[in-house]
């Protein structure tokens, strides 16, 4: 197996699709997790066959991938701005989010039958309808669109995922407070409140507790990363990135073939060395890092925990997939990998 790559402990990773989906179930939620963490169809089918009620997408590349492997229940959590990907987003058969009158006539051009949800702004200020009245005004466009359907509200934050516990369970608190405000204007005015889709892995306590919610988002739980378990989010660590010592030629610290190319950097700590205790990491070059620990040999194998999932994920084409010291399968990162 060349290195650096991508390993997926299928145990773990079943054990956190089977935690998450009971949680889920027995708040009486539906869980439609986050495929953005992943890119991986493969994992999608094996998250909607361990309860998800379908998946969310964040691109619409994202939704054309999951569309191919014939997977029909979709939410693209991302307003669009552009109408050529509206028409392409259609075309997949997600449900999808709209902040604007002009996405709404976008999607309406399209004459497809589209589920359509209002995005809020709950704090973020990174997409979302501003206020209820503006939200209200989205909503009366879609109503008036005869392929369109309102399903109701999208209020998602991410504000809160990497605060500490009173933080995470405040911002989550505010968040739905401000999605409810929406909700009951909505009913006012007889439009669906069916669906209030929101949350993410580092509020999955606070959020699955909360009323409102009825759709959960979390998408970093299946694999995790190095900053959810700083946080003490405790699902298993199911993916790693294996390196290869190249260079052990002096005392204290070897080079391993894993550097800024295969590990996200958006985090202010490096990757960390998986069952070497006292190692650390350090960034060497694109292709190189350091790993500073005595007694490391020239073609010896090394696991880290990514600091981010997503953005680590993101710069691969394919998954290894392992039981226990036998590799099961491998799985193609959104189509790219070809061999």
């Amino acid at each position: 197996m060349p290195t650096p790559a991508l390993l997926l402990d299928l145990e773990l990773f079943e054990k956190n699709l089977g935690r998450m989906a009971a949680r889920a179930r027995e708040c009486g939620k539906n869980l439609r997790p986050h495929a953005k963490a992943h890119k991986c169809p493969e994992i999608a089918r094996r998250q909607t066959g361990a309860g998800a009620c379908g998946i969310c997408v964040a691109t619409v590349a994202e939704a054309e991938v999951m569309a191919r492997a014939g997977i029909t229940d979709m939410l693209l959590t991302s307003p669009l701005g552009e109408p050529a990907k509206a028409i392409r987003a259609a075309q997949t058969g997600a449900m999808v989010v709209v902040d604007h009158p002009c996405q709404v006539a976008w999607y309406a051009s399209s004459k497809r039958p589209i589920d359509v949800l209002v995005d809020l702004d709950v704090g973020d200020h990174r997409t979302g309808a501003r206020s209820v009245g503006q939200a209200l005004e989205i909503a009366r466009e879609i109503d008036r669109a005869p392929n369109l359907r309102l399903r109701g509200l999208q209020a998602y934050s991410v504000s809160g995922s990497h605060a500490g516990p009173r933080g995470r369970r405040k911002n989550s608190e505010a968040t739905f407070a401000k999605a409810a405000e929406a909700r009951d204007a909505f009913k006012r005015s007889g439009f669906s409140t069916e669906i209030l889709s929101g949350g993410s892995t580092g509020t999955w306590e606070v959020d699955l507790t909360l009323a409102g919610l009825t759709e959960f988002q979390a998408g970093s739980y299946a694999l995790m990363d190095l900053a959810y378990r700083r946080l003490g989010i405790d699902f298993a660590n199911a993916l790693t990135v294996l390196a290869t010592v190249i260079s052990a030629n002096h005392r204290g610290f070897a080079t391993v073939d894993a550097g800024y190319k295969a590990f996200s950097t958006d985090r202010p700590f490096p990757p960390e060395p998986v069952n070497l205790p006292g190692a650390k990491y350090r960034f060497a070059g694109d292709e190189f890092g350091i790993v500073e620990q005595d007694g490391l040999r020239a073609g010896d194998r090394i696991e880290f925990l990514p600091p981010h999932v997503d953005p680590t994920v993101n710069l691969y084409d394919r998954i290894y997939v392992r039981r226990g010291e036998r590799i099961e399968d491998v799985w193609p990162i959104m189509d790219r990998a070809r061999c």
